[in-house]
């Protein structure tokens, strides 16, 4: 199979927050031209945050691919990409449903868990996703914004896990998105960093914790990957990704089939661990 040729930089653009995956140019590839499912998400549902684009769009519709239906929640402004996700997990013959809303709330994401099993009658796999940053020198960072990065990035995975896991059981999954700067830390990302640490922490913890009943807690930490929270963030996206020892950004394609290893029974024996698609970067895992 000859090598893709995927973009190794940019044109500079910007988007306002949270930014639209229609808007940006070139396109980011959602899924391999070549992907062949394998039925190893057969029958399963899954409910995917930020699934209206990047990383997220990418997952679901790999995990559609491979057999799930699929339920995706994103902000309300983000409607329009959304619509776009669900057309193409009803074009791989499955079903999604769409739940707008802020997973900043408590209550919301309760009721995202509670849409889904009314939809599709059981939850086997939760992807805990969706994430916000905001660039800055920590002395100008804003602690309102700040908390807010918390609340999306973290607390809502304790929302999210705490609701699905009544309607879990052995065999289920929980995969959480970390990050690569949680590794190395990101000195205009403090803050974003630090909510990417504390998901790694609360993936390993989690995975303890339930591995007695069989659910398997893991997560994922990209590197930079070229998706619209990109040109919705940064002031120049010209140079982004270039420094990675591959020497260019990576496609929400080479970082979701992450996700359907650990959601599927090939990675039976993999609970609490994390696994590291960054462009070639060492880091401490």
């Amino acid at each position: 199979m000859a090598p893709r040729d995927l973009p190794g930089e940019f044109p500079d653009q910007t988007q306002e927050a949270p930014g639209l995956e229609r808007r940006m140019y070139p396109r980011p590839e959602i899924i391999r031209p070549d992907y062949k499912g394998a039925e190893k998400l057969q029958d399963k549902v899954a409910l995917v945050t930020g699934g209206d684009s990047g990383i997220g769009r990418a997952v679901a519709v790999h995990f559609a691919r491979e057999g799930a239906d699929v339920a995706i929640v994103y902000l309300e402004a983000e409607q329009e990409d959304a619509e776009e996700t669900r057309q193409m997990i009803e074009k791989e013959k499955k079903r999604c449903l769409l739940i707008p809303g802020d997973v900043r709330d408590r209550a919301f994401c309760a009721e995202a868990v509670r849409r889904t099993l009314k939809a599709f009658g059981k939850l086997n796999i939760l992807v805990n996703n969706a994430a916000e940053q905001h660039p800055a020198d920590f002395r100008d960072i804003d602690l309102d914004m700040m908390e807010s990065t918390f609340r999306t990035n973290i607390f809502a995975m304790f929302y999210l896990a705490k609701a699905a896991l009544a309607h879990m059981s052995a065999g289920d999954s929980i995969i959480n998105t970390t990050s690569v700067t949680n590794y190395r830390g990101s000195d205009y990302l403090v803050d974003y960093s630090s909510t990417k640490g504390a998901i790694t922490a609360f993936t390993r913890s989690l995975g303890k914790n339930l591995a007695k009943e069989g659910i398997r807690v893991n997560g994922v930490a990209p590197g930079p990957i070229w998706t619209p929270l990109i040109p919705s963030t940064f002031e120049s996206v010209k140079d982004f990704g270039k420094k990675t020892p591959i020497g260019r950004a990576g496609q929400p394609s080479e970082v979701a089939p992450a996700y359907v290893f650990l959601a599927s029974e090939d990675a039976s024996y993999i609970t609490g661990q994390i696994i590291h698609p960054n462009g070639g970067e060492v880091v401490n895992a």
